[in-house]
């Protein structure tokens, strides 16, 4: 009994939010309705490489002009993956934790998965804070130092948090925030530019069209750690 507890794998799953969970990016969508003039040049320079993506949210952040009201409102128009509820079920029924990472506003996050009955996923993001009726600024009390994308949100880092000796890392996600944190899961599903990426790194991915494929393939992961420990 021993001998085999000490083979058993373990794996849990971290997981982006905009355009991977939500079927649009959040931010994106607030900055496109609410943001000042200002924003698109931030976001300009996060792309050529000039500055982090902490320190351009921060900027666009800063640059939003909505009250408490509106921000609720807005997320009423933010959906999700229709088969991202019964993923959650089935990685729960495997004794699957699942975790959402993600480089943007927690608020949101909670409050969209609420809606799916979901509010008791954990989630990791940055936090928006009010800073008058229709201000706010951003913090990122999940930011590292050492951070290679200077983010918001280190997602290498919770990732780290997560892995232990017999415990594997399924990443899932769509886009540049999810670049770094992909070299170092130990399998990836990945949709959209992270394919591209996981292509070029020579990662070990496989592409998803909707969280129905991820369940399924979390299943296959599982089935064939089952069997390596009956025929090593």
């Amino acid at each position: 009994m021993n001998e085999r507890d000490d083979t058993t794998v373990a794996w849990t799953v971290l997981c982006d939010f905009d355009g991977t969970i939500s079927l649009q990016d959040v931010t994106d969508t607030l900055l496109t309705r609410f943001g000042r003039p200002g924003w698109e040049a931030l976001e300009a320079r996060w792309e050529r490489g000039e500055i982090g993506s902490r320190e351009c949210m921060k900027g666009q952040v800063a640059l939003l002009d909505m009250s408490q009201g509106e921000f609720e409102q807005h997320l009423q128009t933010i959906t999700v993956d229709p088969h991202f509820s019964a993923f959650v079920d089935g990685a729960r029924a495997m004794g699957i934790p699942v975790m959402v990472v993600s480089d943007g506003i927690e608020q949101a996050i909670v409050q969209v998965l609420a809606r799916q009955g979901l509010q008791r996923l954990p989630v990791l993001a940055n936090r928006l804070v009010p800073t008058g009726a229709r201000s706010w600024r951003l913090e990122s009390p999940h930011a590292s130092p050492r951070c290679e994308r200077a983010s918001g949100n280190c997602k290498c880092a919770r990732l780290a948090e997560q892995r232990g000796p017999r415990t594997r890392v399924l990443y899932v996600g769509d886009g540049a925030s999810d670049f770094c944190v992909s070299g170092k899961a130990d399998f990836v599903l990945a949709k959209d530019r992270l394919v591209d990426h996981c292509r070029a790194h020579g990662l070990a991915h496989a592409p998803f069209r909707h969280f129905g494929d991820v369940l399924s393939r979390l299943a296959a992961l599982v089935a064939a750690d089952a069997e390596a420990r009956v025929h090593p």
